[in-house]
């Protein structure tokens, strides 16, 4: 990168914003459009498509597992590469880059053994049912042979974002989402593949991201390059980022428990059509959460850079600004849910039935999306300052403590309703975690800035 110490340490709070966090936000909703574009082809299967639809839903927990590894080691080594930057130790950023490449790649190995010889063990374990599981199988079976792809993609994009490549990072996304929304349509319905078509149209557009990602790492363009010298795992380089990135790995990694759960509570209580509308509702939460994790990823290197560079008063700028634009999309976003859900819905179903169970369904389950701005954007302030203690805190209360016991409370305290009971979970989780995290941000925040 030309010159960071002019962009990342002087150039004005707010354009610097919208320069690194537009082309993240848009590489988030671009990466979500992975998952959703398949879930709306496969939809509309003839004949099938409800219930391939809702085996394909109870893959992601497995496909959320996969992600969140990627983010522990992305998530950690980044702004860990970013902090060193600010301190102008190139060193040290680009051994942590090379530990985090090396152990991305032993865990694409792991993953991808686990994910071929037990999936449908898993597959029944997360809540498919008789009629589903054939469907989740044959999906996964395809998927599982792509995993280091899409390691490779999301955790080493992070570090050509942290570097302020935020353009380039997104076209990295944007290769392969471009090529899912081509290739979706021809393998499921040309060659009619069904839901393995959409697995292979993932994993195809996966490589090709995977490629450009990797090439750019090792090229000329990069600031902080991958080196074959680096890439020797060292404790005192690896340990530090993942646990930095555990944080954000129990965030992601959670939402594969918290599925089962909800999964398996809704197929006892309302059987196939309620965790068929899991799935959509948990497509419409990627909708909300993706675009505030990337302008997160915008302010990351800001903040990261400053941070290491002891510019505490573009630390505090940084920080104010992301919380408020956060906030507002949160509050826009919640706001059309209420108001309009069968939009949302519509986009992944055309079965009557199913589309107007999860109308209702999604004004409950996202009825406190409207906080979700703060907890977002203090939850990456935490990551984005180096402290994973807090962060980890923030993650493990929402989704343990709060929102894991609630799922089975609240079918008992709603007896006339328990499905809906099983939704509401998450508003009441949400609403409660949001007021510990800015607890606890307030008093974090304020240490961080006098250790500057």
């Amino acid at each position: 990168m030309k010159d960071d110490k002019d962009l990342l340490g002087k150039e004005p709070v707010g354009k610097l914003l919208l320069k690194l966090a537009l082309p993240t936000v848009t590489a988030q909703i671009i990466n979500m459009l992975y998952n959703i574009v398949d879930r709306i082809y496969i939809g509309r299967i003839p004949k099938v498509g409800a219930l391939a639809l809702t085996g394909v839903g109870v893959c992601m927990p497995l496909i959320m597992i996969v992600s969140a590894f990627a983010a522990l080691v992305g998530c950690g080594g980044a702004p860990r590469a970013s902090i060193y930057m600010g301190k102008g130790d190139r060193d040290s950023a680009e051994k942590t880059l090379g530990n985090c490449f090396s152990t991305q790649i032993i865990i694409s190995a792991v993953l991808t053994a686990v994910l071929l010889l037990w999936n449908r063990d898993l597959l029944l374990a997360f809540g498919a049912s008789e009629n589903t599981i054939e469907y989740g199988v044959k999906y996964m079976n395809i998927y599982a042979v792509g995993t280091i792809f899409v390691q490779l993609t999301l955790g080493m994009n992070m570090f050509i974002t942290a570097q302020g490549f935020a353009k380039t990072g997104m076209l990295s996304i944007l290769i392969g989402a471009v090529s899912n929304i081509i290739l979706d349509p021809i393998f499921i319905f040309v060659f009619n593949m069904g839901v393995q078509g959409a697995a292979l149209a993932t994993i195809v557009s996966q490589a090709l991201s995977c490629i450009w990602v990797v090439s750019f790492l090792f090229g000329k363009r990069t600031t902080l390059k991958i080196r074959a010298k680096n890439m020797r795992l060292e404790k005192a380089v690896i340990l530090p980022s993942l646990a930095l990135g555990l944080s954000t790995f129990i965030m992601q990694a959670s939402e594969s428990v918290i599925s089962i759960c909800f999964n398996s509570s809704l197929l006892k209580y309302g059987g196939d059509v309620a965790v068929g509308a899991m799935t959509i509702l948990t497509s419409v939460m990627q909708f909300a959460m993706l675009p505030l994790q990337g302008l997160g990823q915008g302010a990351q290197p800001i903040i990261s850079y400053n941070y290491g560079a002891k510019n505490k008063e573009r630390v505090k700028d940084a920080f104010k600004l992301l919380l408020k634009v956060s906030l507002c999309y949160a509050a826009l976003l919640w706001a059309g849910v209420e108001l309009f859900p069968q939009v949302f819905a519509g986009m992944f179903t055309s079965d009557a039935q199913l589309l107007l169970f999860t109308k209702n369904a999604l004004r409950i389950y996202m009825a406190c999306m409207v906080l979700f701005g703060i907890q977002i954007a203090c939850q990456m302030t935490f990551t984005s300052l180096g402290n994973a203690k807090a962060s980890i805190a923030v993650a493990v209360m929402r989704k343990f403590i709060l929102l894991l016991p609630l799922i089975y409370i609240m079918p008992q305290l709603w007896k006339a309703n328990q499905t809906m009971a099983v939704y509401l979970a998450e508003p009441v989780a949400d609403f409660f975690a949001v007021s510990f995290t800015v607890v606890l941000f307030t008093f974090q925040f304020k240490k961080a800035l006098k250790q500057i």
